[in-house]
Parts: C-alpha cells; sequence; structure tokens
C-alpha cells in the first residue's frame, strides 16, 4: 500500500547532520539573535506503510542559529527516548520521541507532543536531553499547544489524554517553568483537544467531534483474538472513569511509534466550544454549540464586550476516509463569535481558501489582533506553494507566491523590538524546492511580504508541524 505521508516530501531524512558553512542571500536583520528550530515526525524506526500516521512519526527536530547578520549553523536531531535503565520520571508514555513542536520556557527547550506521550528537553544544540515533566509538577504528558499570557509570562495549557478518562486538564506553568494551577475539567468521550485558546479573562476550550477509538488502540496493542475483549474493556473504561494506571502502563508499553492514531470522527459526539474563568473553576464552565467540523489549530481570541471572537481554521471533518493524516476537505478561515448574553454563536467565514498552520504577532495572543499569516494547504493540511496575510480589518489578503516547485511551511512573526508595532517585524519558515530536493530558511519583510534573505539549507527539511523563534537568552532562572 502507498502511503502518501511517506512520499514525496513528506518521506523521512535518515542523516543526523551539522553544517557551519550557509550561503545566505539578501540580508538577514541584525537584531535576530537566536535558533529558528521546527518539529516534525521522521519516522526512523520499523514501520507498516499501511497502518502508519503522520501524526506518530518519530520526532526531528531542524534548526538554524542565526547571529550578527549570519546564519550560523543548521542541525537536524532526531528527539530520543530515555534508553533501557535510565532513570524513572513522570512524563508520560515514552512511545516515541515528541514531534509536534518546539518552545523555549523557564530556561528550557522544550520539544512537545500531546495525548499524554512525554516530552523531552533538547540542549543549545538541539540534542535530547532527557523527558520533561516540569520538575515533577505536572506528571502524565502536556500539550504540543501552550501559549504565553503575554501579561505574564505564564505557559497555559489544555491536555487531553485517554488514561485521564473523562476530564480534560487545564494547566498554569510559571516562569521558572513549574506548574502552579492545574484544574481537571470534565468532558464526555475523550475528545481530542489538539489546541485551545486563551484570552484575557477565559481558557477557550474545541470539544469536537474526534474522539478516542478504543478499536483502533485495541489494535495497536493487542494480537487479533484479544482485540474485541479489549476494544470492550477499554471501551467501558474510557470516556466513564480514570483509566487504572496498570492498564494504561500496559497500552503504552504495548503502542508502537509510526504506528495508528487511536481517534477518529465521531458523529454522535456534539460540537462545542467552552468559556472557562481563568481563575474559577470547572464548575463554572459555560458550553456553546457549534456546526460539527474539527479545528487542530485557532489564529486567536480575544473578548469584545458580551462576545469573545474566535478566528479559527476550520476542518469540515476529520479521520473519516483518511485515516492516516488531515485530509477531509478543504480548509476554511472562520471566525465565530461566542455571544456569552444569548449563549450563542455566530459562525462566518473570512477567507474561503484552503490554508492551515495559523500564526499571528505572538504578543497579541489573547488581545485584539489584525494580521494573521497562515500556510496555502492542499487538501487538509498538505503544504501548497503560497502564503497567506491577511488584514482582518481591511478585509485583504496578500499572497506570497513562493515559486514553481515550491512548498511552504507555517511561518512565525518576529518583532524588530519588544515595543515594535503589530507587524513590524520578520516572518521566518522553510521552504521546499522540488527541484533540487532541498529546503531554505526563508526570511520575510512581514510588512510587504518581500523575501528578505534566504539561507540555503544542505538538505531536505521534511513536511512537518510547529516551531518557534527562540532568542538567545541573557540569563537564566
Amino acid at each position: 500500500m502507498n502511503n502518501p505521508y511517506l512520499e514525496g516530501n513528506f518521506a523521512p531524512v535518515t542523516a543526523e547532520l551539522t553544517v557551519t558553512e550557509l550561503e545566505v542571500t539578501g540580508t538577514i536583520p541584525d537584531h535576530l539573535d537566536g535558533r529558528y528550530v521546527r518539529n516534525g515526525p521522521n519516522p526512523v524506526s520499523e514501520l507498516d506503510p499501511e497502518t502508519y500516521h503522520w501524526f506518530m512519526g518519530d520526532g526531528m527536530v531542524h534548526g538554524v542559529r542565526l547571529r550578527d547578520g549570519r546564519a550560523q549553523w543548521y542541525r537536524n536531531r532526531r528527539v530520543r527516548t530515555a534508553p533501557p535503565g535510565a532513570p524513572q520520571h513522570r512524563a508520560g508514555i515514552e512511545l516515541l520521541g515528541a514531534n509536534t513542536n518546539v518552545i523555549q520556557h523557564g530556561g528550557r527547550t522544550l520539544a512537545l507532543i500531546e495525548g499524554g506521550m512525554a516530552n523531552y528537553e533538547l540542549d543549545e544544540e538541539l540534542n535530547t536531553l532527557g523527558a520533561c515533566d516540569f520538575d515533577g509538577t505536572l506528571p502524565g504528558g502536556y500539550t504540543a499547544h501552550p501559549k504565553v499570557d503575554p501579561k505574564t509570562g505564564e505557559l497555559h495549557a489544555v491536555t487531553h489524554f485517554f488514561g485521564r478518562g473523562d476530564i480534560v486538564q487545564y494547566s498554569v506553568v510559571d516562569v521558572g517553568g513549574r506548574a502552579r494551577r492545574i484544574v481537571d475539567i470534565p468532558v464526555r468521550g475523550v475528545p481530542m483537544m489538539h489546541d485551545f485558546s486563551l484570552t484575557e479573562n477565559y481558557v477557550v476550550l474545541y470539544d469536537l467531534p474526534v474522539t478516542f477509538d478504543p478499536h483502533h488502540a485495541a489494535a495497536m496493542v493487542m494480537p487479533a483474538p484479544l482485540r474485541y475483549p479489549t476494544a470492550l474493556l477499554l471501551s467501558a473504561l474510557i470516556g466513564r472513569v480514570r483509566v487504572p494506571d496498570p492498564v494504561t502502563a500496559m497500552i503504552g508499553a504495548r503502542m508502537r511509534p509510526n504506528d495508528r492514531l487511536p481517534a477518529r470522527w465521531n458523529p454522535a459526539h456534539p460540537a462545542r466550544v467552552g468559556l472557562l474563568p481563568r481563575e474559577s473553576g470547572p464548575e463554572t464552565i459555560r458550553w456553546f454549540d457549534v456546526a460539527p467540523c474539527y479545528v487542530f489549530h485557532p489564529l486567536n481570541a480575544y473578548e469584545d464586550g458580551d462576545t469573545v471572537v474566535l478566528d479559527v481554521v476550520r476542518h469540515p471533518r476529520m479521520f473519516v476516509t483518511d485515516r492516516n493524516g488531515p485530509d477531509e476537505g478543504a480548509t476554511t478561515l472562520d471566525r465565530w463569535v461566542v455571544d456569552t448574553a444569548a449563549g450563542t454563536v455566530r459562525e462566518s467565514r473570512l477567507d474561503d481558501r484552503s490554508q492551515e498552520f495559523p500564526r499571528i504577532d505572538e504578543r497579541l495572543v489573547g488581545r485584539r489582533h489584525r494580521y494573521g499569516y497562515t500556510m496555502a494547504a492542499t487538501g487538509g493540511g498538505a503544504p501548497a506553494g503560497a502564503l497567506y496575510k491577511h488584514d482582518l480589518e481591511r478585509g485583504t489578503t496578500i499572497v506570497k507566491e513562493l515559486g514553481k516547485g515550491r512548498q511552504g511551511s507555517e511561518f512565525v512573526f518576529v518583532p524588530t523590538a519588544p515595543d515594535a508595532d503589530e507587524d513590524d517585524g520578520v516572518l521566518m519558515g522553510y521552504s521546499y524546492d522540488a527541484a533540487s530536493d532541498r529546503s531554505s530558511l526563508l526570511i520575510l519583510d512581514a510588512r510587504t511580504m518581500e523575501t528578505a534573505a534566504t539561507v540555503a539549507l544542505p538538505a531536505r527539511v521534511p513536511n512537518g508541524f510547529h516551531g518557534n523563534w527562540l532568542p538567545t537568552e541573557t540569563s537564566r532562572p
């Protein structure tokens, strides 16, 4: 069986490189001092093309170090799980090296994943140091999509894990890297809450119809004769009570990297968004119905009087006909306005071109934003040959065409200075050129979308997920 997530620029690379002589075309702005690092699947262990799911591939990070107008190095490194006999930790299931995101917080560089799997700390040169459970304060896995409150610097997250049964978890990690607040939120059916939104006063949860699939999970961990009774057991437990630790450990020990994703579209599961006041308990959450769909990534959210505005990339459904990746039809950029007085949600379309990986100026997380940047996509999330800059006040879009045979990725906004205006900065991300079978780091002027600099890389960076600009830290906690 051919699997599109193992072909073309989805295919893994085999070599880990360190290259210090990088060709630069154009001018790298002098204020850029740090690393651009992006994570993604890169299966290296045994796999079956029939069952391989793009989200379940072994993680690999790709980074470029910029300083003094120069590109000092490119490195790609596998995110490695602990070897046998390593010290025990409470960070989660060590199934595969975290493959979804890379952030910098509390003096650490962290490779992130979701669903109860362990996250890992990396060093300055992207080598894996070990699993991270935030100094023992946040066991049982984390999320790939935490958000920094620009006012406090704290890291907010919503996590899902089948082992917790009928709850998802909201957590706040302080600036020193330790959890100071954990809230268990009741839900049903173990929904895959891949991301969330944060406003000045609310945590916004997306409870949508992609849920844990016990039959798929049983197929992952059991021989054929035991799959049916295992699925019945999991169905009886999951979504109702906390799964006993021995059962969770058994499933984790038997799961394989580069295999199925135990989640699927569930039309019986209600589609809704929840507003949880940030400093209140779970009993205060309010739920609002929306039309069935799936959201991997919101652009941003903010409050406007009695309403909460949510800008999201909307998928019509997920994991119905394609069980190996996100390919269930074109996406759209939509706006959902939650009317807290009326108890309703007004849904409208901002842009009907297929797109994914939305980003804003991160200094405006939870605040009103004007600009958003997205990657043009084919189907549900495969990269196309353009980037979009949306002006949401004027309702206009600048299209940055990357050129024949070139593909984009998620592009990250970096301001010129801490107090620079919104959109005064650069965008950076990887672009793949099919003709040369190599990738480049592109640095764009965010105002004009013109190319400021191109850093030629020595190899191909496979299609992946998320990354960030990690500025050099002058001091560590």
